[in-house]
């Protein structure tokens, strides 16, 4: 328990200083969540959504916590909500997250757009994504603007599509941090992400510099 209350302690003192990073206020959730502190992480997984209105996973996380505190009407709105945003961008793991939830609630589950659109032609976006693993092909979609202001970001803005991305920031890089332990605020800890990052999208390591760093 020492142990995560330190890493606890980290992340606190990490958004602090830099209250704009919405990883650290998710991250600082997701331990707080893990201390069963519901209230306090509720608190940063808002500020999470109030910095990136479409990270899926944190409307799931979200949801959770209102359930642990006793407010199911609130977490429908919430878990609605996200379940769109993650159905939209193709969130398929969250959303499915949030389908349990909402039937554990006895709520109503959206329908799936990718569903109800299955007829309309899949169209080519004209964005080519240069992930090897890349899963939608011509549909890929550009990201509005890179995720960090440095050469990393802009890499990833001009080579990696959204639905990578997603994959990446609301999937795979939550269970790097939590099946490594990664502690981000430590140098190791940052650059293992920064190396598992790098596999996913399959850039060479020795291509890329400057890599985004989440400390303030």
């Amino acid at each position: 328990m020492s142990q995560l209350n330190d890493r606890i302690s980290q992340f606190r003192q990490m958004t602090t200083e830099n209250p704009d990073d919405d990883l650290g206020h998710f991250r600082l959730g997701q331990l707080l969540m893990e201390a069963g502190e519901y209230s306090e992480a509720i608190t940063s997984f808002r500020r999470t959504l109030e910095l990136s209105p479409e990270f899926s996973k944190a409307f799931q996380l979200l949801g959770t916590c209102l359930i642990q505190m006793g407010h199911p009407h609130e977490a429908i709105e919430i878990l609605t909500e996200g379940w769109k945003i993650a159905d939209e961008r193709g969130d398929k793991f969250p959303r499915d997250e949030m389908s349990k939830l909402l039937k554990s609630l006895n709520a109503p589950i959206p329908h799936k757009q990718a569903e109800s659109s299955s007829n309309e032609p899949n169209l080519p976006t004209g964005f080519v994504c240069q992930r090897p693993e890349c899963f939608v092909g011509s549909r890929a979609r550009q990201l509005e603007k890179p995720p960090f202001a440095d050469a990393i970001g802009k890499r990833i803005h001009s080579e990696i599509c959204s639905d990578c991305w997603n994959a990446w920031i609301n999937g795979y890089s939550q269970n790097v941090v939590n099946d490594l332990r990664l502690d981000l605020s430590s140098e190791y800890g940052q650059e293992q992400y920064d190396h598992h990052m790098n596999l996913f999208f399959g850039f060479e390591d020795n291509n890329v510099t400057n890599s985004p760093k989440l400390e303030g």
